[in-house]
């Protein structure tokens, strides 16, 4: 057997090489490999010890499990705002603080611009699917919209005047006041419904004293001296209110350009008493044109729309968009009676047929 060398140099002096170090200086043999192999096989750094490394991997994913579902819930009740938001961007007074002639309260009307920053992220989202499923094709004007904010570059429109609350859909021509022509066919059909549009109002009305009970089918006054009876609400149909207005609701079905399904579309009666005022707001959109027919016009009426005065005529439309902020005025003596008009929410003539669809999609209501 060979021996390694001593120390000291002398042949023949030898220790077991298991006595020594690893790296040692001492003599060692081919017998001696065995052991040599189990130390080098011994871990340098002492093992953690197995509870202890269990009890702390246990608490870090349970950590992380909570951060993550804490981010879940942040995002889907985000969501949810911004989806109730949506589906009140409707109704025929569209204001942030009451009635007025464009819609309910709306998010993001002016006075609160932080709803349509928070439902940005859900437009996109909705629009992205709404991709998938079928095409970008014609989406570039709705892209820019949904990522842009209520204006252009997220700011006031022509102006400062023009500031829709919600969506603002750019390179529309926009003016306060739409050329009939611009609808025409929706137009002469809503003026040649006139005497059956009257004859429904004339069946549900009441005497808007505000000392009797509500009538059915009237919603509460959204300000003082401003009531309304809606026969569609933010893309949904009222049948009690449709059944009780067959003539209304048979024009209604004619026009091509209603705005029947999604949150921005309304139609209905709108009923402003004596001395009410409402003072200036804008609309959620100018994807919309609010065609107003005249039914019951007093003198003293008045309606200011992008500083722009016009009244209303008995028999005749007003096309507005009421993206520009407007003014509502009744400044005639209680004997003259309500100024009484019948609202309904059409397409903006220059919005294309893809991107009325993708509209209705994204903003579709709520199920």
């Amino acid at each position: 057997m060979w021996r390694g060398n001593s120390p000291g140099g002398n042949p023949g002096a030898a220790t077991e090489g298991t006595g020594g170090e690893l790296g040692g200086q001492g003599n060692w043999g081919l017998e001696d490999a065995p052991g040599l192999l189990a130390r080098a096989s011994l871990p340098i750094m002492p093992a953690w010890p197995s509870p202890l490394a269990s009890s702390a991997l246990t608490l870090l994913l349970g950590a992380l499990t909570s951060l993550f579902l804490w981010y879940c819930y942040r995002l889907g009740s985000q969501d949810m705002q911004a989806l109730e938001a949506g589906g009140r961007a409707g109704g025929v007074s569209g204001g942030p603080r009451g009635c007025s002639e464009t819609g309910r309260p709306s998010p993001g009307s002016s006075g609160e611009p932080g709803e349509g920053l928070r439902t940005e992220g859900l437009v996109s989202r909705r629009l992205r699917a709404y991709a998938r499923r079928y095409s970008w094709a014609g989406m570039g004007r709705v892209r820019r919209a949904a990522q842009g904010g209520p204006g252009p570059g997220g700011g006031p429109g022509v102006l400062g005047i023009q500031r829709p609350g919600l969506l603002f859909l750019p390179d529309l021509p926009s003016v306060p006041f739409v050329p009939r022509d611009a609808q025409r066919h929706d137009v002469e059909l809503l003026e040649s419904s006139f005497p059956a549009i009257l004859r429904d109002f004339g069946a549900v009305s009441w005497d808007f004293s505000g000392t009797t009970p509500l009538p059915r089918g009237w919603s509460p006054p959204l300000a003082p001296g401003c009531y309304q009876l809606l026969l569609y609400q933010a893309g949904r149909c009222q049948p009690s209110n449709c059944r009780r207005c067959p003539g209304a609701y048979r024009a209604l079905r004619g026009l091509r350009s209603f705005m029947s399904a999604n949150t921005f579309g309304n139609a209905g009666f709108s009923v402003l008493l004596p001395g009410a005022r409402l003072e200036g707001r804008c609309g959620p959109t100018n994807a919309r044109v609010r065609c107003h027919l005249g039914l019951k016009i007093p003198p003293g009426c008045e309606l200011v729309v992008g500083g722009e005065p016009q009244c209303w005529a008995e028999g005749h439309c007003l096309l507005v968009d009421d993206s520009f902020l407007h003014t509502v005025a009744h400044n005639g003596s209680p004997e003259d009676g309500p100024r009484v008009v019948f609202i309904v929410d059409l397409w903006h003539p220059n919005v294309a047929g893809a991107e009325r669809q993708a509209l209705d999609f994204v903003f579709a209501p709520d199920p």
